[in-house]
């Protein structure tokens, strides 16, 4: 299968790069080329921070009433549901998502801008009264040019959640895809003029990290820059905007625990772990990777997993019963599989998996089997660096001190996993964990009223319900004098 030409879209208009480059994308489920993308640089980069610059200082968008702003953005969502079949099949081809799974996803892009309709009509400030003598009182403004560096794993429903509350708030945007999954980026771009979102309100810019990414982190005309990716990729994007004093929100990279004591209930366990890891390819920053369990319970629950694991449907995104689709890229497959070989020589134990499935009609792809590694320590490279594929590493830990400690023995805090029917014991453990987001008895089942980032090096910044706003807003704070009051009167005197 092979697509049209993906052009940046800039001041309401498809149009190739400056230099006329192009650079080719590939379909994961075969490496042939799937797509040629403009290849953005700086220039592109100028005229799209121009065209959004324009959009925001004398445009209507940011001066529509919050209700007409919304309807714009529940007219986005319909349009995406009216396109739903493109989009799953364009990220299914871009990035080899299982499509039993992807058409959630899509679902979930609608529901983003349906959730932000709803939530900027009811942005309030807070008022301070001073007696008699004062009324103070916040309100919420929009920041300007917001440059959004999206991922490859879930390019459509992550770009949506950062899109709906800046636009919601009254900015424009410019949005760089990643260079691996361009497709469905620029199909958003149509929906959303279609919905009547205006001319240089919503840009986007494909290219490369080092060209694209890099020009639009540094612009001084791009006033805040939100990034979703790798820790290193992160630190850069934020120095690149520290001499313009880019406001930054940084989700990055994740280790999360699912941490398992002895009185939880094992079969859920099996099935949450199963799939917190093997959905999505394993390719998602929340994945629960390292599963760390009670040692009485430790030898059954991981034998379950690697049970089930080695009956994961391995097999083409588009097939409705394929359960895990090929990784992204030829080079994230051999990094993938070289930390399983890492772990295997350092004398853990590969359970399931581990290894590229056989077939002619698979071996052409990125695929890997859905692996469970046993008996790692928290010295191991698969233990502590994070691996983004269908890997799961386990071992087991003696008490509640000991899984608090080894919860906690990465530098990443994102996302945590506890399992246990003890309910004291939930919350203190819960409380320990150095993390931005614990579920207890559950997989991420995102609420999407509740914040969402992580701690140490999985980012700074919260995003998800009315959050979001403490960064798409600036807060400004209106002191109003209700009557006469004391003011230092100077200079009165003789001159000295």
């Amino acid at each position: 299968m092979r697509f049209e030409p993906q052009l940046h879209h800039i001041d309401g208009a498809f149009i190739e790069s400056a230099s006329g480059e192009r650079f080719e994308t590939l379909d994961p489920a075969t490496n042939e080329p799937l797509a040629l993308a403009a290849a953005g640089d700086a220039p592109d980069v100028d005229r799209a921070v121009a065209a959004a610059r324009r959009a925001f200082d004398d445009g209507p968008w940011p001066r529509l009433k919050a209700s007409e702003r919304a309807a714009v953005l529940r007219a986005v969502a319909e349009a995406i549901r009216a396109h739903a079949g493109e989009f799953i099949e364009r990220e299914v081809a871009d990035i080899g998502m299982p499509v039993a799974q992807m058409k959630g996803l899509a679902a979930r892009a609608a529901t983003n801008f349906e959730y932000y309709a709803g939530v900027v009509g009811e942005l309030h400030g807070r008022a301070f009264q001073v007696g008699e003598e004062f009324i103070n009182y916040t309100i919420r403004k929009p920041v300007g040019v917001a440059g959004l560096i999206m991922p490859w794993n879930a390019p459509l429903m992550l770009s949506s959640w950062r899109i709906a509350p800046a636009l919601a708030a009254g900015n424009t945007v410019v949005l760089k895809p990643a260079e691996w999954s361009p497709l469905t980026a620029t199909l958003l771009a149509s929906v959303l003029a279609e919905a009547g979102v205006p001319a240089g309100a919503f840009n986007v810019v494909h290219g490369f990290g080092e060209t694209a990414g890099a020009a639009l982190s540094r612009h001084p005309g791009v006033d805040l820059i939100c990034f979703t990716g790798e820790t290193e990729t992160g630190k850069a994007i934020i120095a690149a905007g520290a001499p313009t004093l880019k406001r930054s929100s940084v989700e990055l990279g994740g280790k999360s625990p699912v941490v398992v004591f002895d009185d939880a209930d094992p079969e859920l366990c099996v099935d949450a772990a199963l799939a917190q890891i093997f959905t999505m390819n394993g390719q998602r920053c929340t994945a629960g990777s390292r599963l760390l369990v009670q040692a009485g319970l430790y030898e059954r629950l991981v034998e379950a997993v690697a049970g089930r694991a080695r009956r994961i449907r391995v097999g083409d995104p588009a097939d409705p019963s394929t359960e895990l689709g090929p990784l992204i890229r030829p080079e994230h497959l051999e990094r993938v599989l070289a930390h399983i070989e890492s772990a295997r020589e350092q004398g853990a134990r590969v359970l399931a998996g581990g290894r590229r499935p056989g077939g002619p009609l698979l071996e052409r792809g990125n695929y890997l089997e859905a692996t469970v590694i046993a008996d790692v320590d928290e010295h191991m490279r698969a233990f502590r660096e994070e691996i983004f594929g269908p890997v799961l590493v386990a071992m087991p830990f003696a008490d509640e001190a000991e899984a608090i400690r080894l919860a906690n023995a990465t530098d990443y805090g994102l996302a945590a996993y506890v399992w246990t029917n003890d309910l004291r014991r939930a919350h203190r453990v819960a409380h320990a964990l150095d993390t931005g987001m614990c579920w207890v008895n559950s997989q991420n089942v995102r609420d999407l009223r509740t914040p969402f980032g992580g701690v140490k090096a999985s980012g700074i910044g919260r995003e998800g319900g009315d959050y979001a706003f403490d960064f798409y807003c600036d807060t400004e704070i209106v002191h109003v004098a209700l009557g006469s009051h004391h003011i230092p009167r100077l200079g009165l005197g003789e001159p000295a």
